[in-house]
């Protein structure tokens, strides 16, 4: 593989070639210098402010297709942030991450948040966040941190983006992230793995260590675990 800094990235099946050839990566600004999609899009890709006062990123618009019809993951699953990893890693991955991420306890809201999903198929965030009876005040926040946590411990995956629609029928705004478990979208053969959550630790760790060289081991780490 090329590079990191030598990757250009101008169109969304360009993006998801690459998360197919890399395995991971994150959205977003990672911390590691050039390993994010954010990093490596075209600069026309990138986000620009318009003189009407409004804005394009054709990166944030490209998620939706990505995730839907890129072979790849998409969720909060690197250090809290967003990220994809490719379905070819994506076993070993739910493998570790379910090791060292207990199931939620019952009686949790952990627990009722995964019931309500199983039950529903997938659902956006802010009607996860009624049915779950989060409607009080400065309780987003405290909703979005338990799915969070459901989405770092693979429990939780995003099937889609949704966007509202203007009176022209205009998609408009950041969009909401429609929520599902990995199990109900890609199937539990696609989440099964041969091998031990240590010996997929040890796989995705030496991956990492060599599309990443210059990385240092507390930020694999972080991106890990």
């Amino acid at each position: 593989m090329r590079c990191l800094q030598d990757i250009v990235i101008h169109s969304d099946s360009q993006l998801m070639n690459f998360i197919s050839q890399i395995g991971f990566l994150p959205l977003l600004n990672s911390g590691i210098y050039g390993f994010s999609a954010e990093d490596l899009v075209d600069d026309d890709c990138r986000y620009t402010y318009l003189p009407d006062g409004g804005w394009d990123w054709p990166l944030w618009k490209w998620k939706g297709s990505v995730v839907t019809e890129g072979p790849c993951v998409y969720g909060k699953f690197f250090d809290k942030k967003a990220g994809f990893i490719s379905m070819e890693w994506w076993p070993d991955f739910y493998n570790y991450r379910r090791s060292v991420h207990p199931a939620p306890s019952e009686g949790s809201i952990e627990e009722a948040i995964l019931l309500t999903l199983q039950e529903q198929g997938s659902m956006i965030t802010r009607e996860l966040r009624a049915a779950c009876g989060f409607n009080g005040i400065k309780m987003r926040s405290r909703f979005d941190a338990y799915v969070t946590k459901l989405q770092m411990a693979c429990r939780i995956v995003t099937e889609d983006f949704v966007y509202p629609i203007d009176k022209h029928g205009r998609e408009y705004g950041w969009g909401w992230s429609l929520l599902t478990t990995p199990e109900q979208l890609y199937g539990r053969d696609a989440c099964q793995c041969s091998c031990t959550p240590e010996e997929s630790f040890q796989r995705i760790y030496s991956h990492l260590c060599k599309i990443l060289p210059e990385a240092s081991e507390h930020q694999i780490l972080k991106l890990i675990k």
